[in-house]
């Protein structure tokens, strides 16, 4: 087993539950219907390739990138028939002007550079192309807890602990100065009641515990409050995704 293995595993064990989530499979179409019509995306940071397969599904030319070999990896032996490649987002394996589309969800708060990563957007994508960006901002994580202070305390060492934890909030920006045309931006907000949630809160809690911000006892005791809450339907989660699309200039 490599370094990489467990963070990876990891990471995909997010990204499932992530996919389980209500309302995740709707933010998923939403964002394939902003791309429509586009006979070839590309789907940036594919992941496990869950994206990439739906967009197959649909009679769309998808390729799937990512940086990762060992996602790369699990995504070709989940999804045989589908198109996967190795790639950074910063150096796409695609001609210029080859696609008519490009995605990229939860990806933009890993990039240090978020701007190189548009501007290899523009090469790809065909004049009038359209991008499509979706993310999170984590510091508008919304928790109801017993123990607000500490609440906000843990979300926002959560949101230090990312690259870019408030690039989503830039999208806008971001794709304005790329020089996309037509820059629209909403947001779905997926609200969690029931104990569907506690892995997300328990990993907010870890990991910012493993990072030293919060002590374990405090993190744990924040924990149990909210199992607490789920097992008398009290549990409140609110995540904002905000969700850009944008056309490519001729």
């Amino acid at each position: 087993m490599t370094k990489e293995q467990p963070h990876t595993d990891a990471l995909i064990a997010r990204l499932d539950a992530a996919d389980r989530l209500p309302g995740a499979g709707e933010l998923r179409a939403y964002s394939y219907d902003l791309m429509v019509p586009a006979g070839s995306v590309v789907d940036v940071g594919c992941g496990a390739g869950r994206a990439v397969a739906e967009l197959t599904g649909r009679g769309v030319a998808a390729v799937g990138v990512d940086a990762d070999e060992r996602m790369i990896a699990i995504a070709r032996a989940r999804w045989p028939h589908a198109d996967f490649r190795v790639a950074d987002a910063c150096a796409l394996p695609l001609p210029d002007h080859s696609t008519q589309a490009y995605r990229a969800d939860k990806v933009f708060h890993e990039l240090a550079e978020p701007e190189r990563a548009l501007a290899e957007a523009r090469r790809v994508l065909a004049p009038g192309g359209r991008a499509v960006l979706v993310g999170q901002d984590w510091d508008t994580v919304v928790v109801d807890s017993d123990d607000p202070a500490l609440t906000r305390t843990l979300v926002h060492a959560r949101a230090d602990l990312v690259t870019a934890p408030r690039a989503a909030r830039a999208h806008r920006t971001l794709l304005l100065e790329a020089g996309f045309r037509d820059v629209t931006v909403d947001v779905r907000t997926t609200v969690l009641t029931g104990p569907a949630a506690l892995p997300f809160l328990a990993g907010l809690a870890e990991a910012v515990c493993a990072a030293g911000a919060v002590t374990r006892e405090r993190a744990a005791g924040w924990v149990a409050g909210q199992r607490a809450r789920a097992a008398k339907d009290r549990l409140f989660v609110a995540v904002p995704m905000f969700v850009a699309s944008a056309t490519s200039r001729s």
